[in-house]
Formats: C-alpha cells, structure tokens, sequence
C-alpha cells in the first residue's frame, strides 16, 4: 500500500494528535491537582447513588493507569494510520470518551463544581489541555466519518 493510499485510507493523523493531547492532558491533571476533585466527586456521588460504580484513585495507581493507556493509544497509531477496520470501534470510544472529557473540564470551569459539595477554584484542574483535547476528538470524528466508506469493501460485506 502506498503512503497516500494509507493516509487516504487511514485517521493516523487525528489519532496521533489526540493521543498527544491526552498525554499533555495528564501531565495538566497531574499537575493541578485534577485527582483530589476526582475522588471527592465519586465519594459525594457514592453517597447519593450506593451503585455508583466509578472508583477512587491513589495518585500512583491512576498515574499508572493513565500511562499505560496512552503507551498502548501511541502503540496502536500503525493501524490508525492503515485505517484497520478493527480498530475503528475503539477509535470512535476514544474520540468521543474525550470529547465528553474535555467538555466535563470546561463546564466544571464554568460552574466551579462536579456536584454541590465539591467546589474549587477556577479553572477546574485539567483546564487548560481541554480545548487542545476537544479539538484532537473532533478531529477524530472527523476523519473516522470521511474514512468509513473508504474502509469498507467493494461488495459492502467483510
């Protein structure tokens, strides 16, 4: 397969943008104190629904676990930029995932709140990186719609 067939096949590129964003989106979370606001929400949220399922994080084990996802986010740009047919589903969780990111830090920004009890002051930890995070998930989208015919066989059937 040649290069421009693979960039005209493939969403490499957004993919690629949206795994520096969440990289740089970490690094902003962790370095303004995003989990102490995390963990006082679930809580506050525990105590209001007991079937809340979301987990509270020690900073070294969520730090852990975000690096672990973006390793993997970076090893899987090869088939982004093939445009892999099996990777399309957990592009579009991923896209979308940070789109809704993203837009919990901006309005958590704009109310300076998660829920009534947990407050802080503006911005919300992990502001900052959010546009940068937005606009990679649109960017995303984006390519996964031009490319999805593009993706697909002759015959529509794989």
């Amino acid at each position: 397969m040649t290069q421009a067939h693979a960039n005209a096949n493939g969403f490499g590129r957004a993919w690629f943008a949206l795994c520096v964003a969440f990289a740089l989106h970490i690094v902003d979370e962790a370095a303004t104190g995003f989990l102490s606001v995390y963990n006082l929400t679930v809580i506050a949220m525990r105590e209001r629904w007991a079937w809340f399922p979301i987990p509270t994080f020690e900073f070294r084990t969520w730090l852990t676990g975000m690096i672990v996802g973006v390793v993997i986010s970076f090893a899987l740009t090869p088939l982004a930029v093939r445009g892999a047919q099996g990777l399309r589903p957990f592009a579009w969780f991923f896209a979308v995932l940070h789109f809704f990111n993203a837009t919990g830090h901006t309005i958590g920004t704009i109310f300076g709140r998660t829920v009534p009890t947990v407050t802080f002051p503006r911005p919300a930890p992990g502001f900052y990186s959010s546009p940068l995070l937005f606009l990679c998930s649109i960017w995303l989208m984006v390519r996964l719609r031009q490319t999805a015919a593009k993706s697909l066989p002759k015959d529509g059937l794989k």
